[in-house]
């Protein structure tokens, strides 16, 4: 398999907890104070029941950029919502959070995995040198 596509042929619940593993190592990956008490969505009814949920949405995001190159908060926003329980109206479709999505992007540029694009057709950002060779030693470890 080239080195490419080393993250692909994983299956993803186990490569992400072993990256959010990995993440909770790092100190710029620290879940914000606030974060325990917000919603993912507007579609949730509560905030997450699980403890480490940071580093979770976190190994997803950095996966996300990963395969998909360059992406921006309103793309992971897209992917990230869900359906909104409206009572007796039909569910409809509702984004994540925004914040959440930035802080992580944030804490990643930090760390030095991520940088922003802004020169290309496509606004966002994606994987540094660094933020790869994270991915894929993990990945290496997976196989």
């Amino acid at each position: 398999m080239s080195k490419e596509k080393i993250v692909f042929g994983i299956e993803a619940g186990k490569y992400l907890n072993e990256v959010a593993a990995e993440l909770r190592k790092i100190p710029e990956f620290e879940m914000p104070k606030w974060a325990a008490f917000v919603k993912t969505s507007s579609g949730r009814a509560r905030p997450p029941a699980s403890s480490d949920w940071w580093a979770m949405r976190a190994a997803s995001i950095l996966r996300q950029l990963y395969m998909k190159n360059i992406m921006g908060v309103q793309r992971l926003r897209t992917r990230y919502g869900g359906r909104k329980n409206r009572g007796m109206k039909p569910e409809r479709f509702h984004k994540s959070s925004g914040k959440i999505i930035r802080t992580i992007l944030q804490q990643a540029t930090k760390a030095g995995f991520a940088e922003e694009v802004k020169d290309s057709l496509k606004k966002g950002r994606k994987l540094t040198k660094k933020g790869r060779e994270f991915l894929e030693e993990i990945a290496k470890k997976l196989k």
